[in-house]
């Protein structure tokens, strides 16, 4: 072999060591030498043998004597000069030993200690929930067919349903899913034989409430498929049954041109809140994610609708509504580009509004058509324009001011929306703040991790967002912001403790809602009935054609 030397402070000295480090990681590194350790030891692991290595060491450049310990009756040779041979030349012989052929694996029986060596490791991804041990699928099934039993003929109608979904284990307002899931959608009455199957299905797969109650409501996707995500027609029949059967909600039985506006603002609002993706399917992480399901709990020991602020109050419903109708002057149920221009007395910069209509808040694959804005898509609006610290509301207003859409504002998108604010400013007498200056106010404000660059995170981690997008796009808000009493906004917010910035303002526009209707002596009465042309008495956002279906309108 090749004694490879080293220089030291007396000259050469010997470095065999590293070359042997060397050899022996080639030789360790070889797909067969790796192949013939496997096998080796799968029959250690059985008992069968010791450690043998059967791999031919020259394939990996090392010489076999090279790997055995000389014996100690004989004395290795002094290599001789000039005859030596490197390590990478062929050998002549080859001192392979072959094991005999390795037998097939043979199953432990149960009970049997498994070795740490060849230990699986745990589970740790669950899709459809943690599986529950102590989950007795059957025992549940029985119970559920002990309460079928207790109809006549073992028939359960809808407004009976709620029985069964409390033997299910389920809140109160699962069950229009659960009906419509056992065959409620083709015959007016379940049966324990239709249902049971259903429900054993979902058990046996999805063991958490998120994946049940997607499993639930999700319609076939391909196939007899159910999907793994819900979709906004999907949300329907469960706040139908909401509308009819909540207490809170009695007084709509006489209003029944309220439910469809009623429905598809809650339903806009689930999806602001729980889909976080923007795809307009909401997944099962989604929803783990989100409040939604402990809201519903809720639903049943709250009888007044408007304590359930997340989701389901009908003021807020109201305010939404008052505000959407007021700014569609020709009542066909869409609002156009100067139509929003004129919300909050047109506060809104027209180059903001150029971005909400150019689709980039839009939902999922869905297109703006005609600059006109849809109902569902004017709820996500509002939420957005009077809550802009809301995660989804910062992402909204974040595309909005992404021109080039590269996922950062840079200093000249910022120029280009202040630029209006200077002069509007200019034009009502105020002196305006230069843009290098207000620039330098903005990044102290958020405080970005690259300097001259803003990124979404920044501003979901900055807690004056609010005030950084209204000095860009909502003037009326930006001078409010800069001529607050410090004092008073402390008091303010001392008093408003735990609600957030859309709560607040739904409360107080609806009590300037009730206020303006007591004047006009409405008694109760909604005062933009009079407005609503005959034929729209009775509207639907989303169920009377393809044209204005939900879908469509995201």
């Amino acid at each position: 072999m090749v004694i490879m030397v080293g220089r030291g402070s007396g000259g050469l000295t010997p470095v065999l060591k590293l070359k042997v480090d060397e050899l022996f990681i080639q030789w360790l590194s070889d797909p067969d030498t790796q192949q013939d350790l496997r096998e080796t030891l799968q029959h250690v692991q059985l008992g069968e043998g010791d450690l043998l290595i059967t791999s031919s060491p020259q394939k990996a450049g090392v010489s076999p004597r090279s790997l055995r310990p000389a014996s100690p009756s004989t004395p290795p040779a002094s290599p001789t000069p000039g005859k030596m041979v490197s390590p990478r030349s062929p050998r002549r012989r080859s001192f392979k030993r072959q094991l005999p052929k390795t037998p097939p694996v043979k199953e432990k029986p149960k009970g049997t200690p498994v070795s740490s060596v060849g230990a699986r490791i745990p589970q740790f991804y669950f899709p459809h929930g943690r599986p529950s041990p102590s989950n007795n699928i059957e025992a549940t099934l029985q119970r559920i067919k002990q309460t079928f039993e207790t109809f006549k003929d073992g028939k359960v109608f809808k407004s009976q349903f709620a029985a069964i979904t409390k033997a299910c284990g389920c809140p109160l307002y699962w069950k229009a899913p659960l009906f419509l899931a056992g065959g409620g959608d083709r015959a007016p009455y379940v049966t324990a034989s239709s249902f049971i199957p259903v429900w054993r299905n979902i058990l046996t797969t999805c063991h958490d409430d998120a994946s049940k109650f997607v499993r639930l409501l999700s319609k076939p996707q391909t196939g007899s498929t159910k999907g793994n995500y819900i979709v906004a027609d999907d949300v329907i029949p469960f706040v139908q049954d909401l509308i009819d059967t909540h207490p809170g909600l009695l007084f709509l039985q006489e209003a029944q041109e309220f439910h469809s506006r009623y429905l598809h603002t809650v339903i806009a609002r689930i999806f602001y809140s729980v889909n976080r993706s923007w795809s307009g399917k909401i997944t099962v992480p989604e929803l783990r994610k989100s409040n939604l399901l402990q809201v519903i709990a809720t639903l049943e020991e709250e009888e007044d609708i408007n304590q359930i602020t997340d989701f389901f109050s009908y003021e807020h419903f109201y305010v939404i509504y008052c505000k959407f109708w007021e700014l569609d002057t020709d009542h066909d149920l869409y609002i156009s580009k100067d139509d929003l221009s004129r919300h909050n007395d047109g506060a809104l910069s027209p180059r903001i509004l150029d971005r909400i209509f150019s689709g980039a808040v839009t939902m999922g694959n869905s297109i703006v058509q005609d600059e006109r804005m849809g109902y569902p898509d004017f709820v996500w609006f509002l939420l957005s324009e009077e809550d802009k610290r809301y995660p989804t509301a910062v992402e909204y207003w974040f595309r909005c001011m992404d021109l080039d859409g590269d996922g950062i504002l840079s200093m000249y998108e910022l120029e280009y929306f202040y630029e209006e604010q200077y002069n509007k400013m200019e034009q009502l007498g105020i002196e305006p703040m230069p843009f290098e200056d207000c620039l330098c106010s903005v990044l102290d404000m958020v405080k970005p991790k690259r300097e001259g660059k803003i990124t979404l995170a920044d501003l979901k981690a900055c807690k004056m967002t609010h005030i950084f997008f209204d000095t860009f796009f909502n003037l009326d808000k930006y001078l409010d912001h800069e001529q607050r009493d410090p004092f008073a906004a402390a008091k303010e917010a001392e008093e408003t403790a735990g609600m957030s910035d859309w709560e607040k303002y739904a409360a107080e526009e609806y009590e300037m809602l009730v206020a303006e209707e007591n004047a006009s002596g409405g008694q109760g009465q909604d005062p933009y009935d009079d407005q609503i042309p005959e034929e729209d008495a009775g509207f639907d956002f989303g169920m009377v054609d393809d044209d204005d279906s939900w879908s469509s309108n995201y």
